[in-house]
């Protein structure tokens, strides 16, 4: 009876690995897909794109409500605005952002977003940290500033468009952990209720948003075959995207989410120098990878002992009114950091 622990332990573990590898494979495919499809067939309208993401996104989640492996549930209405508003203004933010600021500029804005994140966990959830683990977020941080932050000029619009985007993508990550366990949703159930709203006024916004920021228009866009068929592979993987980032977060919550993304930034940059040869590839670079990666492993340490990231007797309430089955993830949601 005492292997039953462990084998519990090894199965969480197995599955989280799972989950972190299939965020990590399609992430870093969208922006393969993505860059292809902007640079080189100049398709620059990200906001209608990320609509066209979540409107396929629809599609896949009313096909396996169909199914049956997606179990009715209950979101109210004024939870999922705000959860809307919050992840609209996060992709907005985010485009207009990578526009406007110098791209130094821009990765440290993302750099900032952990800090954001932890400062949400402690005044909303009573997260307590250990000194380790506050200490290893830093050694983060500093690794990945080391390899990305080149150039750093900053303009008024652009820390405003920025600031915009670190808080609502953090408000939106962490409302995602906090509603899948105050309501009982597995990630399927909850993109079930989100991708429908933000694929609806991210295609209504989206072209007068995009040639706002482009000069362009989507409808005059030359389509060819190669260019429908990267949309079409861009949204295809964008469906596995939203779904690994919401199981994600509901297993790890946002903060650890953030800290395993700068893994993905780590990973971007190896694959940049395999693929696209290795210029840009110098010492600083390599230096700034090793330390965000012993900070990365670090703080997986100093996170999952004892005290090392904890609540501090504040339980959240939790709706039950509905069975979550099916391909529900959320059963052991509570207390996972």
């Amino acid at each position: 009876m005492k292997m039953a622990p462990a084998s519990k332990a090894d199965k969480k573990a197995a599955l989280d690995a799972s989950a972190w590898m299939f965020n990590v494979v399609t992430s870093v495919g969208i922006i393969i897909v993505n860059k292809a499809l902007m640079a080189t067939y100049g398709f620059s309208f990200a906001t209608t794109l990320t609509g066209l993401h979540f409107a396929t996104t629809t599609l896949m989640t009313v096909v396996l409500r169909w199914l049956g492996y997606i179990q009715p549930s209950h979101l109210p209405f004024p939870d999922l605005l705000k959860f809307v508003v919050f992840a609209n203004f996060s992709i907005v933010g985010m485009n207009v952002s990578l526009m406007w600021n110098s791209v130094g500029f821009y990765q440290i804005a993302k750099l900032s977003m952990i800090p954001v994140s932890c400062f949400l966990e402690v005044v909303l959830d009573k997260i307590r940290y250990s000194r380790d683990t506050k200490l290893s977020i830093v050694v983060v941080l500093l690794g990945v500033a080391v390899c990305t932050v080149t150039d750093v000029s900053v303009n008024t619009k652009g820390f405003i468009a920025a600031f915009i985007a670190v808080w609502s993508t953090s408000l939106q990550q962490y409302y995602v952990h906090y509603l899948q366990r105050k309501y009982s949703l597995g990630s399927f159930n909850l993109l079930g209720h989100t991708a429908p709203a933000q694929a609806a006024s991210l295609l209504l916004l989206g072209p007068f948003l995009d040639y706002w920021l482009t000069n362009k228009r989507v409808d005059a866009y030359d389509y060819n075959i190669v260019s429908v068929m990267f949309i079409i592979l861009s949204c295809t993987i964008a469906v596995g995207t939203n779904l690994s980032q919401f199981i994600c977060i509901g297993r790890f919550t946002a903060v650890s989410f953030q800290v395993l993304g700068h893994m993905k930034t780590i990973l971007v940059l190896i694959m940049g120098f395999f693929f696209f040869g290795k210029e840009g590839l110098n010492l600083h670079v390599v230096l700034g990878m090793v330390i965000a990666v012993i900070g990365m492993v670090w703080y997986g340490n100093a996170s999952s002992k004892p005290g090392g990231k904890e609540r501090r007797s504040h339980v959240l309430p939790t709706s039950r009114q509905q069975k979550h089955g099916g391909l529900s993830e959320s059963t052991e949601l509570d207390g996972k950091v």
